[in-house]
């Protein structure tokens, strides 16, 4: 049985409950590098269960593929899929070898089924569109996911990187769960539009990305040490290291005040959001796993969320948060349901 230590949180409106701290799990199967050893990563896997950290993130690309076995893989060997919340993702189709973004209806139910099969499950607790698919309108790619729920495939629907319109409209043809987008001390431009329509919807907020891409835990140490095949050496920030690197050494300085770690710091700023967002960082290592847990004891005030947010201003980061801007909210507007055609 998961431990009671993480207190566990209701994530939206519609019914899940999830620990008040995620598992991000993309790591384990490449993206920094290399994938991890597989009885290393089910280990870690069953260290953050016991834990009480029962809301594990996944996507079917994240491998590509790959990520998803291991999870299913993972929870056979362990257990206890009851007590686990599995959050996975589709919306980036390989083709060709590359990537696109589809929100076709037959593409998200052939993804539905492969992630069903992956993972070993018979529904999927919490399916996210990975990304919005400018070409298809979000009431159509809504349309068959509010099928699969109707079928028993999926238990409850959630958006990434979706701006305040888009889950309007998507909210408006089934009830949108959870909005997954990156937020962290240092990107903050979820704060306006996105941080109130969830709220006014009753939406949860998971926040990705907490420790800024882990930068927020170790600074210049982080950027120097990174191996080549690390997608973070192509992000805007990474490449302004030598600016970027104050914002760093100030969240540092104040985590030394407070006795805890700069990434528990970052990580417990995101915490004292609110009740409704749950960060999900990420790691392939039981070290930076418990310290992460730890950033649940960190208590701030009003006046240090204020201090910890003039390191970080917008003035103060340079770049920006990744190589594929036009991937992220501000560009995830789709048709009007009356363009569509059904063909």
């Amino acid at each position: 049985m998961a431990s009671s230590s993480v207190p566990k949180l209701k994530l939206g409106s519609q019914g899940l409950v999830v620990s008040a701290q995620g598992l991000g799990c993309m790591g384990m199967s490449g993206s920094y590098g290399p994938p991890k050893s597989e009885s290393a990563m089910i280990d870690l896997l069953r260290h953050a269960i016991l834990s009480g950290v029962t809301f594990l993130d996944t996507a079917d690309v994240y491998g590509p593929y790959t990520n998803e076995i291991l999870i299913g893989k993972a929870l056979k060997e362990i257990g206890l899929r009851d007590e686990v919340q599995i959050a996975t993702k589709f919306g980036f189709k390989l083709d060709d070898e590359k990537f696109e973004v589809c929100g076709d209806p037959a593409y998200v139910r052939s993804a539905c089924e492969g992630s069903l099969k992956r993972l070993d499950v018979d529904c999927i607790d919490l399916y996210y569109a990975h990304r919005i698919d400018t070409r298809v309108p979000i009431e159509v790619t809504m349309g068959e996911l509010k099928k699969l729920v109707a079928e028993g495939k999926v238990k409850y629907i959630g958006l990434s990187e979706a701006s305040g319109s888009t889950i309007r409209r998507a909210h408006a043809v089934h009830p949108i769960t959870a909005v997954q987008n990156e937020w962290s001390l240092w990107t903050r431009d979820v704060e306006g539009e996105i941080v109130s329509t969830c709220r006014e919807l009753g939406i949860g907020i998971v926040a990705y990305s907490p420790i800024g891409w882990g930068f927020l835990a170790a600074g210049p140490t982080l950027v120097e040490n990174l191996i080549a095949d690390d997608f973070r050496k192509n992000m805007p920030r990474f490449q302004n290291v030598e600016h970027n690197k104050i914002v760093f050494e100030q969240v540092n300085s104040m985590a030394t005040r407070k006795g805890c770690t700069p990434a528990q710091l970052a990580l417990a700023w995101v915490h004292h959001q609110g009740s409704d967002v749950v960060p999900i960082p990420g790691t392939t290592k039981i070290e930076n796993f418990n310290q992460n847990i730890g950033a649940l004891s960190v208590k701030l005030t009003a006046e240090e969320m204020a201090e910890l947010e003039s390191f970080a201003s917008s003035d103060m980061v340079k770049g920006d948060r990744n190589g594929h801007m036009q991937l992220t909210w501000m560009n995830s507007e789709t048709p009007p349901l009356s363009s569509w055609k059904d063909n």
